[in-house]
């Protein structure tokens, strides 16, 4: 088995390397920090761990930032080498201690009343300090003077709780030795490690509380009288100690064995057991730590492996990703890049409205889609455009959900869909919502004199009628038209996201060799690239707008040509579906098509029938032309009536024909009309030297991860190879 430092060296390596270098957080390296309040003897511990005496010269507010120590037990070194881990080189360099401790001293120092998550390295090799590496962070602060404190206090707090809450770091927790019951720190780690299992606490100054243990309580006062939890591993044990202001008596080292050898001596001899004396002194926990240090790092060194080789992969796929959009994004291809990603948005779309199973992205309910409806309006400040209600007897957008509902009972009301089923489902509403069109005024007696003109024998009652339907009849209608319109907007408006995890989501599934393999590279290119996404997405919108408007235009010279000759909209239809008789179907003979067509003819009089009866009744004396107004009145409302089913009938048809397939079959005309404006072009040269830099980062990243997987497979091939010869 390769000694302790070999693993040591080769993981701090990685961890430097891969964890702090290349700024990856979720590295699955173990580490120790090691946390405390101020004067408890945090520092002292550190120095105990590196074997003689040291000040970092962080003033008199301490540290400010987490120092990580790498301690290195070098046998044949007969005087103690420090180093500091130069940031911008990455490498370790040997200095005089006392230059490395005012380094690190001013690197607390030079964040003032302010706290850093940015760490320095420093590393000890010494025959005297023990085989670890622990994080130090700044202590807890007990009391504060003035609001200045008080925040940096706060900062400390949160500093020390990001690491506290890493489930890879296990806490050193360093308590004065005494009631247990009332140590501060040990709560703060009890909130973030509930079961002890990542948690170690040191119990300080030993040597104070002696008088206060007899072969009665020993052991007791050990496991902490029952104010700490039996599955907490806890040490306690006595530091090198003198009085102020002067130097130690002997070297720390020396002095580090005395206290431990003290400890035990002490508690041996008052009787603790074997189990409970493996808990005391310095050398018991230095050798627990060791120890430990070895089984946590042994055992990570597969799961490092494993990340380091998923890095390589991503890393790899990456270059390959910014390889691709540096070619797409050069000058002379920019324009062709853009509007081959419109394209194939474009060509998806139809996809999308087929029905897309996996998508679930912007699926929603109906009550919600109206919500967000309504509130996306509101915001435009454009809702005063159209009916937002479907008749002002509803108090509100609330009565109106309840409803469809309850009362209408759309189908998949409470279903969250998107794509074709919602497209089908708005159908349903905008239906619902058009057949709530009513005339709006009451047909007065002046309005049907008004109509006959200068003779009441020239103009027919007919014609009366046709005018007052044509004065304002088709307005009720137009207006919920154009809230139609509008939910039909805002649905495909919506569909751009789902659109676009289509397209990405076919890499790796079932369908992936039903589509073009360039939908996933455009998907990718229009999610990372901001000028390819906002030109595509800016030109669906606009071609989505070109299309609401030539709906509206259409409809409305629907409307008013309906309306102009209403009887021509009211002839009956002479189609019929009939089941077949028997077996065999047989294509008309010209006979039989000649027989059919009068019959059709004469079949589509039906209703031409009952309007000319209706008519016939309307009286054309003067004097009855109040009996006249009434009847005129309510064949107005009956034709009225009729034109409106109609129309609700046939909303679906209606949409479909002016608004969804000429914008299915528009849309990629206009994607392969896209160009680029001078901002666009500038935008494109931005990114394009973002990349540029990404590939440089990433370049550099996947070197260090292949030269640590190169490092940790060579010593793990190295460890196996010991293991084979013992």
């Amino acid at each position: 088995m390769p000694k302790r430092t070999d693993l040591l060296d080769v993981l701090s390596e990685v961890k430097t390397r891969v964890q702090d270098k290349l700024g990856i957080v979720d590295f699955p390296m173990p580490q120790f920090i090691i946390i405390g309040s101020q004067s408890v003897g945090k520092s002292r511990l550190i120095e105990a761990m590196a074997g003689e005496q040291f000040n970092f010269i962080s003033g008199s507010l301490g540290s400010r930032r987490p120092t990580v120590l790498e301690f290195r037990n070098v046998e044949s070194a007969d005087v103690s080498k420090w180093y500091i881990l130069d940031a911008a080189t990455n490498q370790w360099q040997n200095k005089p201690t006392a230059q490395v401790m005012a380094i690190v001293g001013e690197s607390h120092n030079s964040l003032g009343m302010s706290v850093s998550s940015e760490p320095i390295y420093v590393r000890i090799e010494s025959s005297a300090c023990v085989d670890m590496q622990i994080v130090d962070l700044p202590g807890y602060r007990s009391y504060s003077s003035d609001d200045k404190s008080r925040a940096l206090a706060n900062q400390i707090e949160s500093l020390n709780a990001t690491f506290l809450n890493d489930p890879r770091n296990v806490v050193l927790c360093v308590e004065e030795a005494g009631d247990a019951a009332n140590l501060s720190s040990l709560r703060r780690v009890a909130e973030v490690d509930k079961d002890f299992k990542r948690s170690i606490l040191i119990r300080n100054k030993l040597d104070k509380y002696y008088s206060d243990l007899d072969s009665n309580n020993v052991n007791k006062w050990l496991d902490g009288m029952g104010d700490l939890p039996k599955n907490l591993k806890k040490f306690a044990l006595t530091l090198p100690h003198w009085g102020d202001g002067t130097a130690p008596p002997r070297p720390l080292g020396q002095l580090r064995e005395e206290m431990s050898t003290q400890d035990l001596n002490k508690f041996a001899g008052l009787g603790a057991t074997q189990g409970y004396l493996d808990t005391v002194g310095f050398a018991n926990f230095s050798k627990y730590m060791e120890r430990r240090t070895e089984r946590m790092f042994v055992e990570a060194i597969g799961p490092v492996l494993t990340k380091l080789r998923d890095l390589e992969t991503s890393m790899s796929d990456r270059e390959q990703e910014l390889k691709d959009e540096l070619e797409n994004s050069d000058p002379g291809q920019i324009l062709s890049t853009v509007r081959a990603c419109g394209m194939s948005f474009a060509n998806c779309l139809t996809h999308v409205m087929e029905g897309v199973i996996r998508s679930d992205i912007n699926r929603m309910q109906l009550d919600d889609e109206l919500r967000d409806f309504h509130e996306h309006h509101k915001k435009v400040g454009d809702s005063h455009k159209f009916e937002s209600l479907p008749s002002t007897d509803f108090g509100g957008l609330e009565d109106y959900v309840d409803y469809l509902r309850d009362y209408i009972k759309v189908p998949a009301f409470d279903v969250a869909i998107n794509g074709g089923a919602q497209y089908t489902r708005l159908m349903f509403e905008v239906e619902t919502f058009l057949r709530f069109s009513e005339i709006g005024i009451e047909t007065k007696k002046r309005d049907v004199l008004q109509s006959f003109g200068i003779s009441m024998g020239s103009v027919t009652w007919s014609d009366v009628v046709v005018k007052l339907l044509n004065h304002d009849a088709h307005l009720p209608l137009q207006k919920r038209v154009a809230y139609v319109g509008e939910r039909v907007k805002w649905f495909f408006q919506q569909q751009k996201d789902p659109i676009v995890q289509f397209m990405k989501g076919l890499k790796g599934s079932p369908d992936e060799k039903l589509f073009s393999v360039l939908y996933t590279k455009h998907a990718k290119l229009i999610e990372e690239n901001q000028t390819i996404r906002k030109l595509v997405f800016e030109t669906f919108d606009s071609v989505v707008d070109r299309q609401l408007q030539s709906f509206l235009e259409l409809f409305k010279a629907t409307l008013q040509a309906t309306f102009s000759n209403p009887w021509v909209f009211l002839k009956k239809t002479t189609a019929k579906l009939q089941e077949c008789e028997g077996d065999e179907v047989l294509l008309p003979s010209l006979d039989d098509t000649k027989q059919r067509i009068p019959r059709e003819i004469q079949g589509r009089t039906g209703i031409e029938r009952t309007v000319a009866k209706w008519l016939s009744e309307v009286p054309m004396e003067p004097h009855k032309i109040n009996d006249a107004v009434d009847k005129v009145q309510i064949l107005v409302l009956k034709v009225y009536s009729h034109i409106r089913s109609q129309v609700c009938d046939q909303v679906e048809l209606f949409c479909e024909s002016f608004f969804k397939l000429p914008l299915l079959r528009r849309l990629e005309e206009d994607m392969n009309k896209i160009e680029l404006s001078d901002v666009d072009k500038e935008g494109y040269r931005v990114r394009r030297t973002k990349l540029e830099k990404e590939g440089h980062a990433n370049a550099y990243g996947l070197k260090e991860v292949k030269d640590c997987l190169k490092i940790l497979s060579g010593f793990q091939l190295k460890t196996m190879a010991a293991n084979t010869d013992r």
